[in-house]
Order: structure tokens, then sequence, then C-alpha cells
């Protein structure tokens, strides 16, 4: 029996390697133009495998972790943030604190590059083969106040439960409701111990009981993100002011 490039395609299929499946035309002609031995043929099927497949991971994450932009932490500028030493990025940058489950506290006003690192961590993150989610405030209380009657809340609150890191975004941007308190504790209680958490704020933990409201709420909440966390104070000015752009030439 011949063997044509259809059946090949056919086969690939059954066992589930896409990207033969899809390009072994070219895969074929790649290796009679480079007398690949036959050794050499399945090495390079498989090589181009694990790359598609490896390429589709990151793109199925990258979606699910809904970033607001594409920050990475080669565009974070240090020079115009001096308050993170090139040390201190680098040991962020290694990932050893997720991997033992500590937490990020990133602190500082508008436009000092917190969003920024932390989209970049992240992204990097993801790369090393971690999930990661991205959050604002808003948008997480949202999906925990509705996740029983609205389909997608519910999703992503798997989701955000089956991360390794959840980024959550400007927490003192709203208040909370007492209702909302609770949710957002029950939240933090069951990824404590399992899922390492980034915070960005524009104040620090002392004055979260202003967002919560409940004291004793706050309290718990602040007893578990804080027991494994460093804290991070940026500082400087807003670099979407410094790099403002303008409908005027320069005089």
């Amino acid at each position: 029996m011949t063997t044509t490039i259809a059946n090949l395609k056919d086969k690939f299929k059954v066992l589930k390697l896409k990207n033969a499946s899809e390009n072994i035309s070219e895969i074929i002609s790649h290796a009679v133009e480079n007398s690949f031995s036959s050794e050499k043929l399945v090495e390079y099927i498989l090589d181009q495998e694990i790359e598609a497949r490896e390429a589709a991971r990151l793109e199925k994450y990258l979606k699910q972790a809904a970033f607001p932009e594409y920050k990475t932490l080669a565009e974070f500028n240090l020079e115009e943030q001096q308050t993170l030493s090139k040390k201190q990025f680098n040991q962020l940058k290694e990932l050893s604190w997720l991997e033992r489950g500590y937490n990020i506290v990133l602190l500082g006003p508008s436009g000092v590059g917190k969003t920024h690192l932390s989209i970049g961590l992240g992204i990097h993150a993801i790369n090393e083969g971690y999930k990661v989610i991205f959050a604002g405030i808003s948008d997480l209380i949202y999906w925990l106040k509705t996740a029983e009657m609205i389909r997608s809340s519910k999703t992503k609150l798997n989701r955000v439960l089956k991360c390794d890191l959840l980024i959550i975004d400007d927490i003192m941007f709203m208040a909370m409701e007492k209702q909302e308190s609770n949710l957002f504790f029950q939240l933090i209680n069951k990824l404590y111990g399992q899922t390492s958490i980034i915070i960005t704020s524009n104040k620090g933990p002392s004055d979260w009981g202003e967002l919560i409201g409940d004291q004793a709420i706050t309290a718990a909440i602040l007893d578990r993100i804080v027991h494994k966390c460093e804290i991070i104070n940026l500082d400087g000015d807003s670099y979407r002011l410094t790099h403002r752009e303008t409908i005027f030439g320069k005089s």
C-alpha cells in the first residue's frame, strides 16, 4: 500500500500531532532539501510539534491572563524607577518568590510603574510555565458577586482559584460593601498557601481598612497576605506625565 500525504495527515491526526498533520508537506520538503536521515526526520517532526504546542500554550495562557496591555520586564525602565535596585529587579525576575508561595505588594502613586511591573512579572511567569490571572479589584469583586448567576464570571473565578499567580490591580480603587468584603476574604482564604498574589496600590496595607470597611475582615485578609510577603515602595514622577504626548510641536 502506497503511503500518501493524506494518509500521513490522517495518522498524525489520530496521534493528535496537529502541527505535523497540518504541515507534513513542508516538513518533508525541508527534510529532502537538507538530506535528513530517518532519525533526523523523526526528531525534526517531534521538535516542531513541541515548539507548536508550547506556542499554543503561551497564547492560551496569555489570553486567559487577560492583561490590559502587553508590557514586558525588558521594557521596564529601571533608570526612571530608581527606588527599585537592579538586584531587587533581578530577584523578582528569578521567580523564586513565586515558587516559595510569597506575595508581592507594589506601592506608590499613579504612573510610577506598578502595573507595568506586575504585568511584566505575570508575562514572565507564563513564559516559565505558570498560570497567571490579572484582574482589577472592581472586576474581581464583580466575578465574586455574580459567579452563581453568570457563567462567564464563574469561569473566570474558577481560573483564579486554579492559577499560580493572581495579580490584583488598584486595590484602593473602590470601597467595598459588607457582602463584598466577606466574598473577598473568602477568596483570599482559599488562595492562602496555594497561590501567590501581586497587589498594586497607592496606599499601604495599614490603610486598606478604608477600602474593606470591616476592621476584623481587614485584619484577617492582611494576616493571610502579609504572612509571606515582600512590600515594595515605588516612587518618583509619573511616567505617563513625563512622557506624555502633545498635539503641539516642540517650541
